[in-house]
């Protein structure tokens, strides 16, 4: 590993962005910590020369049981912390689990604040890099995703803090907004529960569950974008990167905020829930 540069990356099970991440900073000469909740989820990296490890992020002994032997591995350094495991919850706002919002929060937001704590020491020896995959969930009002919504919005805060505190040590932290990304981020199917406000709109509601795979950008085109981005002299601020993620970014800044309630009202047919309503208050 002597005179390699390292990258440690949450997240990598196959088929996700984290597998796809693990391989173009390998192909780029780095020695990788590819981890999973599951370490067998990855075994298949080791043949390539990734070292895979097992990582529960929501766990502070699992998170120091890794920084232990990445510690031993580096003499105390790490170029590129990249946290990138994450959790989907598409549930409208009305009838969430709150249960389910607490481990959305655990995985997408917490677990990457104690990965910067933890990691701090090792990133300031190598004056590394923190490279943070948020979503333009975090930027607009992606219908039934509120909660989703709002633990990656919390990501791109907490990140905009960090990398200021950090910069004295000179830390980068470079956010990436990730529009659509071909992965299994949406492969849990929910229906409405009972009683849900919604049921009119259940067609559309299960469009929605899928709705980020329509149309997305394969996980390596993402991954080269990325690594590429991080892998510079300095590192981006900011990176949008998947589908549609530069058609957004250009609009949050010609549009006007409420754009978006006209544009999502439309693309899930909200105005069908509106008739309904006023139809079933003229019947009272």
């Amino acid at each position: 590993m002597e005179g390699k540069k390292t990258a440690l990356i949450t997240g990598c099970s196959p088929g996700g962005i984290g597998y796809a991440l693990a391989l173009q900073f390998h192909s780029k000469g780095l020695h990788v910590f590819a981890t999973a909740r599951n370490e067998k989820a990855v075994t298949d990296l080791k043949a390539l020369g990734i070292e895979a490890l097992q990582l529960e992020v929501t766990s502070t002994e699992s998170i120091a049981e890794v920084k232990r032997h990445i510690s031993d591995q580096t003499n105390g350094s790490l170029d590129y912390l990249v946290n990138n495991a994450g959790r989907n919850y598409t549930v409208p706002a009305l009838d969430v689990d709150f249960r389910e919002v607490q481990a959305t929060f655990e995985t997408n937001i917490f677990s990457g604040m104690r990965m910067c704590q933890a990691f701090a020491p090792l990133l300031i020896q190598a004056k590394g890099t923190i490279v943070q995959i948020g979503s333009v969930a975090g930027e607009i009002p992606y219908v039934f995703g509120s909660a989703y919504n709002a633990s990656k919005a919390a990501l791109h805060a907490y990140s905009d803090t960090l990398r200021l505190e950090l910069a004295p040590f000179d830390v980068n932290v470079m956010v990436v907004v990730t529009g659509g990304v071909k992965s299994n981020i949406a492969r849990t199917h929910r229906e409405l529960p009972e009683g849900s406000l919604y049921h009119p709109l259940n067609e559309e509601y299960q469009r929605r569950q899928l709705h980020s795979q329509e149309g997305a950008m394969e996980g390596t085109v993402y991954a080269k974008g990325v690594i590429k981005a991080a892998l510079g002299t300095k590192p981006s601020r900011y990176l949008w990167r998947g589908h549609q993620a530069w058609n957004i970014w250009l609009l949050l800044r010609l549009m006007p905020r409420m754009f978006w309630d006209y544009y999502f009202t439309r693309v899930f047919n909200l105005a069908k829930l509106t008739n309904f309503v006023k139809t079933q208050r003229k019947n009272l």
